[in-house]
């Protein structure tokens, strides 16, 4: 156990240099940590096969950082192997997507939403992943400096079949909408510049067909719920002041942020609102950390 918060509290001590984290309390670590991956464990013992997990929350609610911690804690308490994967990994590149906002809508030249991840590549990969007789295979890498996806030499690589996969994604395990719920715009992005509603359309079908086919593959989800959809905006600009101070000349405005957290705004608050679809829940209070978990 010794050994173990050694390597968690070194990680974090290594995540403060950044200014990114919340959990550098013992509490964190035996409290709620450890207890989902006991959770996860089990399962894996139980069923006597590879788990895929689904890892969601808001913009800046510390995915990242969590799957990385869970995967030390699964490796090194629980010697398994584990693979750690963004959805945003997997965004089209930047001349996939000005194809798209040409040919469907202009909005989609951001990336962010549905229909702006490389679905056919995801399955794929999930494919290569789960197959009896494993192949090294490479996970795609996404440079959000250059907002375009990393030469192939940059990519994740894998050599040996995973015991836990950890899928992470601020939309990862989303629902569609009813055709009614788009009508009413949530924010001035929608309102002016989705005025025909075609935007919207697309990301809900796009929910309903290629997202739903992938997240079906999901033998459980865990969910990040923050305190409220004020804090996404927060945490986002604080997460975007980090990569200011690495990338000063490319990083977003503060203005720009506010624009951006309006693409994901509608998705997350759908997200916030039914939570409780989840297996696992972590309730983040305001300082970021998590206050408790729910566990299924």
């Amino acid at each position: 156990m010794k050994f173990l918060e050694k390597k968690y509290f070194d990680f974090i001590k290594k995540q403060e240099t950044t200014g990114t984290s919340f959990y550098n309390t013992d509490d964190q670590l035996k409290n709620f940590f450890i207890p989902i991956c006991d959770y996860i464990t089990k399962l894996i013992n139980f069923k006597k096969k590879q788990l895929i997990v689904g890892l969601s929350g808001g913009q800046g609610s510390g995915k990242t950082t969590i799957s990385q911690i869970l995967k030390i804690i699964l490796k090194d308490k629980y010697k398994l192997n584990v693979v750690c994967f963004s959805i945003d990994d997997f965004y089209k590149t930047s001349t996939e997507r000005k194809k798209m906002a040409k040919e469907v809508h202009h909005l989609f030249l951001t990336r962010g939403v549905p229909g702006t991840h490389d679905c056919q590549l995801l399955l794929k990969t999930f494919n290569a992943l789960k197959v009896k007789k494993f192949k090294k295979l490479l996970i795609p890498k996404f440079d959000k400096s250059k907002d375009d996806r990393c030469n192939i030499k940059k990519w994740q690589k894998v050599k040996k079949k995973p015991d836990v996969i950890i899928f992470e994604g601020w939309c990862v395990g989303a629902r569609s909408q009813q055709a009614s719920e788009l009508k009413k715009p949530l924010n001035d992005l929608e309102k002016n510049e989705d005025r025909t509603l075609t935007w919207r359309k697309k990301v809900n079908n796009e929910l309903k067909d290629s997202y739903k086919k992938i997240f079906k593959l999901l033998d459980k989800k865990i969910y990040l719920k923050v305190p409220n959809f004020r804090y996404v905006l927060k945490w986002r600009l604080l997460q975007e002041k980090k990569l200011r101070f690495k990338f000063p000349k490319k990083a977003m405005t503060n203005n720009e942020i506010k624009k951006f957290v309006m693409y994901y705004e509608r998705i997350t608050k759908n997200m916030t609102k039914n939570y409780k679809i989840n297996d696992v829940v972590a309730f983040l209070d305001k300082k970021h950390r998590i206050k408790s978990i729910r566990i299924r």
